[in-house]
């Protein structure tokens, strides 16, 4: 598997090579419609490579182009030379590409360092020492110049130590207790906890000599591997869920950096599986372009789904999954036998997540229900962190457009509206809570208009309980699970359900206070996850002025032929 793994890197980084530049420092995949400037996204798509690079040939994996990497690395970093990337700026990008560049120095100096001429390792030593100069953001990305600094020290340049510490010391205040850290000083809790804050604390214990802080970077990490794998489908699939998910497999990344840091959280065959299953299942979606690059996007080419600051080169974060290529044939990580995924609860509250996952059908399905976590800068922040529910093998939708309900494709969600076209849903929860099995948060989509919401796991359905106190009256539409309509679907919409069943499974959700008519609505294109065109099985009803409760209980499954079990009935909820 070690030798299928090291092939696949290569087969990653092979089409890349046409669109190297002349002196090799810019990577030209497209037209950068990015927030930062081009030079740094073409600097993006040459450094992102690295992060499976590096392990290959720190492995003794065969790369054909290291000749290639080191003119990019001579002409980026030469003030004389027309590629040169610039020094960077305060919360540069380049900051978090040179950070790529730091950990492939550490791991593979014999490529990239010892080869170059002394003025060409001067002018590189010289312009990663700039990240330490630069503040940056107030989250992981204080981890860039920690990952600098691993790169310096392994091929002897002195640097700011203190600056260095200065970072570490700030990243430790993020940990939350329990394995968990948050990104920075916020509520956000999605996959920067595992490809980034613990993916970096434990390439640092593996490669530093600060042996008390290590310890702590593992120590944490293993605790935190028990409610990662929660995250992931018996098959491989992870919850899609948060931003940058064009990153893809660096969701798996984290089992990788477990094995790189000796931490045997769970045992090497389970660890080993986790990795391997996710990155079998990534490999069957359609992810690629027609030249071989990955694409933007999720489980297809979606540019609906990006973020302001992902530029062409930006899927290859995903190359953070190869780090295990760095360890010997000889580890337990690669000799121990593949394990199928553990038999999990089928229900797992995450209060640090402001979550709680739930499984069905033998583990094939993972739910998350979420009632914590909001991102308002990000493109379509609600719709990535605010919704009701995300699953493994139905996603998530993003808005297409702000007119309507198929414009809107409010999956997962009780969207609320004045005039029936343009539609307001939860965005930032202003309270929120874990109970047991039950998520509750309180939301205002108008000064005048406050909802509670309580969702129940009781898979392999979930139930949903409104309280809405409206000053206005509203249309109302609440969504279950997107599903893919291709072929066309079995349709079913009735007063109090809607359901839909197609190659893909089932998608249903039942009105538990029996006001509310179902209707399936037909999403535009492009707006799911996980399938290019679905339809949403809705409730929808008008309400007048004045306080309402409604309860739905939602249903996915994932074998089209699977009988639908009677939905639970709605528990009692009063106002906390």
């Amino acid at each position: 598997m070690r030798e299928h793994l090291q092939t696949w890197t290569r087969e990653l980084v092979s089409p890349l090579i046409p669109y190297y530049s002349p002196g090799g420092a810019r990577v030209r995949l497209g037209v950068n419609a990015a927030l930062h400037d081009d030079a740094a996204a073409e600097l993006e798509s040459f450094a992102r490579p690295l992060w499976g690079l590096a392990p290959l040939a720190a492995g003794g994996g065969r790369f054909d182009h290291w000749d290639l990497v080191r003119r990019g690395l001579a002409s980026g970093t030469d003030p004389a030379h027309e590629e040169y990337w610039r020094e960077p700026r305060d919360s540069d990008q380049r900051i978090v590409e040179m950070a790529a560049i730091g950990f492939a120095l550490a791991l593979a100096p014999e490529r990239l360092w010892d080869p170059l001429s002394g003025g060409e390792r001067d002018r590189l030593a010289a312009w990663l020492a700039t990240a330490l100069a630069r503040d940056t953001s107030d989250n992981n990305w204080r981890f860039f110049g920690v990952l600098v600094s691993l790169g310096l020290s392994r091929v002897g340049v002195r640097h700011d130590r203190a600056a260095v510490t200065e970072r570490l010391d700030r990243l430790e205040t993020y940990a939350l207790g329990d394995g968990w850290y948050s990104d920075g000083p916020t509520e956000r809790r999605d996959y920067y906890v595992s490809f980034a804050m613990h993916f970096y604390g434990l390439v640092y214990a593996a490669l530093s000599a600060d042996r008390a802080r290590a310890e702590r970077f593992r120590e944490r990490a293993a605790v935190f591997a028990h409610d990662f794998q929660h995250w992931f489908a018996a098959d491989g699939a992870a919850v899609p869920y948060g931003r940058s998910l064009t990153y893809r497999f660096a969701q798996g990344a984290f089992w990788g950096a477990l094995a790189f840091a000796g931490v045997e959280a769970l045992p090497w065959g389970v660890v080993k599986g986790q990795l391997l299953r996710h990155l079998r299942w990534w490999r069957a979606r359609p992810i690629f372009t027609a030249d071989g690059l990955l694409s933007v996007g999720y489980g297809y080419a979606q540019p609906m789904l990006a973020e302001q600051y992902n530029a062409p080169g930006s899927p290859y974060w995903a190359m953070k999954a190869m780090l295990p290529l760095a360890l010997p044939a000889t580890h337990p990580f690669w000799t121990a036998p593949e394990l199928a995924a553990p038999d999990l609860p089928g229900v797992r509250a995450q209060p640090h997540a402001g979550a709680v996952l739930m499984r069905a059908e033998r583990g094939r399905h993972v739910v998350a229900l979420s009632a914590r976590q909001h991102h308002m800068w990000v493109r379509h922040g609600a719709e990535k962190y605010a919704k009701f529910a995300y699953s493994t093998h139905f996603g998530f939708s993003v808005p297409g457009g702000y007119a309507g309900l198929e414009h809107g494709a409010h999956d997962s969600m009780l969207a609320l509206s004045e005039d029936g076209v343009h539609y307001r849903v939860r965005e930032e929860p202003l309270d929120h809570a874990v109970d047991g099995d039950t998520l509750y948060s309180r939301w205002r989509p108008w000064p005048d208009v406050e909802v509670e919401t309580w969702l129940t796991a009781a898979p392999p359905w979930h139930v949903r309980t409104h309280r809405i106190v409206t000053a206005r009256a509203l249309h109302t539409a609440e969504g279950g699970f997107a599903i893919d309509r291709e072929p066309p679907l079995e349709r079913e919409a009735a007063p109090g359900r809607a359901c839909a069943r197609g190659r893909s499974g089932v998608s249903a959700i039942e009105d538990l206070s029996a006001c509310r008519t179902g209707r399936l609505v037909v999403a535009l294109p492009g707006t799911n996850v996980a399938a290019p065109r679905t339809e949403i099985p809705t409730l929808v009803e008008d309400l007048p002025p004045g306080e309402h409760w409604r309860s739905a209980a939602v249903l996915g499954l994932t074998d089209p032929g699977a009988d639908v079990p009677p939905p639970p009935d709605a528990p009692v909820r009063r106002v906390p």
